[in-house]
Order: C-alpha cells, then sequence, then structure tokens
C-alpha cells in the first residue's frame, strides 16, 4: 500500500506543482504520453502520482481514494459540502491565484455595490417579469455570499463555458466567477462589484481527513509532510 498524491493533470498548475515540490526535494515527473495519466514520485519512498483534474481532485481527497491533492480553495469549497470535515488545507502553494467575484455590465453606472444590485434585481423583475439571471458555475458559494449580502429576486443559470460572454448572449444579466486580471471582463464590458470577492483563492495542498491509512502508510504520510516543510 502506498500514499496516494493527486495533483492537476495538464498546463500551468502542474507545471507549478511539479516545481514546488522539486524545490523541496520530491521530484514529480509524467510518464508515458499527454494522453496518459500516470506519474512518478522520486526522492520519498511509498508515494504514488495520481494525475486528475484540478476538478476531480475535492471529490477523491473527500472519498478517502486519496490522501493528499493540490487543487484550489474555490473548488473545494464549491464542489465539498461540509468541506473543513472532510479535507484539511495544510499549505497555500504561492500560484494560482484569483478571486471570485460578482461583475455587471459596465453601463450600469449606478450599480456598484450589493445594495444596488439587490435594487437593480428587484427593478428588473418588476419590469420583466421574471428574476434577474446570473451566470456561475460557483452555485453553493455564489448563493451563500448574495444570501449574506441582502440580495434577493436573481436567479442562478449554470455557465459550463465561457461565463463572461454570456451577457453579451443575452443568457444572463450579471455573473459571478473567477477572475486574476479582470481583463477579460473588461473585454466583455463587465465591470467588478465595489464589494469584498466571493472568496481569494489560490492553489493549495490538502490532506484527506477520511482516507484509511495504516501504520506504514501513517509513517509515509508523516515523512512526506516533513520533507515538504508544511
Amino acid at each position: 500500500m502506498t500514499i496516494k498524491l493527486g495533483v492537476p493533470s495538464k498546463g500551468r498548475l502542474m507545471e507549478k506543482t511539479f516545481d514546488w515540490f522539486s524545490a523541496r526535494g520530491v521530484t514529480l515527473s509524467r510518464t508515458g504520453s499527454d494522453r496518459e495519466y500516470a506519474g512518478a514520485v522520486e526522492g520519498i519512498e511509498g508515494v504514488d502520482l495520481v494525475l486528475l483534474s484540478a476538478g476531480e481532485i475535492p471529490r477523491e481527497l473527500a472519498a478517502g481514494r486519496i490522501h493528499l491533492g493540490v487543487t484550489g480553495t474555490d473548488l473545494i469549497q464549491e464542489k465539498l459540502v461540509q468541506w473543513d470535515q472532510k479535507v484539511e488545507p495544510l499549505e497555500p502553494l504561492g500560484f494560482g491565484h484569483a478571486n471570485l467575484i460578482v461583475a455587471v455590465p459596465s453601463c450600469w453606472v449606478d450599480v456598484d455595490t450589493l445594495d444596488d444590485l439587490d435594487g437593480a434585481a428587484a427593478a428588473f423583475r418588476a419590469r420583466h417579469g421574471f428574476r434577474m439571471r446570473i451566470a456561475t458555475k460557483y452555485h453553493r458559494l455564489v448563493r451563500d455570499y448574495l444570501r449574506r449580502g441582502g440580495v434577493a429576486d436573481y436567479q442562478l443559470v449554470d455557465s459550463q463555458g465561457a461565463t463572461e460572454g454570456t451577457v453579451k448572449n443575452l443568457t444572463a444579466e450579471a455573473i459571478a466567477d473567477i477572475t486574476s486580471s479582470g481583463e477579460t471582463l473588461r473585454a466583455n464590458h463587465l465591470k467588478i462589484l465595489q464589494a469584498p470577492p466571493i472568496l481569494e483563492s489560490q492553489a493549495t495542498l490538502f490532506r484527506s481527513r477520511v482516507a484509511q491509512k495504516s501504520d506504514t502508510e501513517r509513517d509515509v504520510l508523516r515523512a512526506l509532510i516533513d520533507r515538504l516543510g508544511v
């Protein structure tokens, strides 16, 4: 039996994760082609590398099928109910920074705060007869945030594609999405509300609270965590 470490399977997140581990004496590598999700770990015995999409890692941690995993805090908190009972954040990795925000059309000159958004939503429903649509992939986080902010008379519509384009395509009136620089929002004539972000996210190393471990695996996990200095 081995300790299973899940990391993103492609792109900058994978490369940055490999670099972070390498700087701490643990070398991760992909084996085979880019279409194969096999990997190797050097520098410590008894650890298997599992390459997964960043969106799969929260589920695998919560199911106990992997012991450690690197993914965004946004994905953990969106995908896992009572996430802090299932996983433990060990270390923010210092990359993959992004904020989950609410954005509205730039031409809405009188809508800058959550109170303004609540008023606009009420006016929209009175005028059109249906609730203002907010497109997002993050239903749980956005619903909780808007409830705390006192916003009513809206509906969330699912967006699994380019969320920023939904307003232009007339499938939503506003959006809630992850952004790092805001450039794509500005290109789509959207502005971020003047309010704290829904969530400040970054790539983080998480430990599963539910994964079963033998005494040997416990020792391996402790040795790995010591090597990483987390």
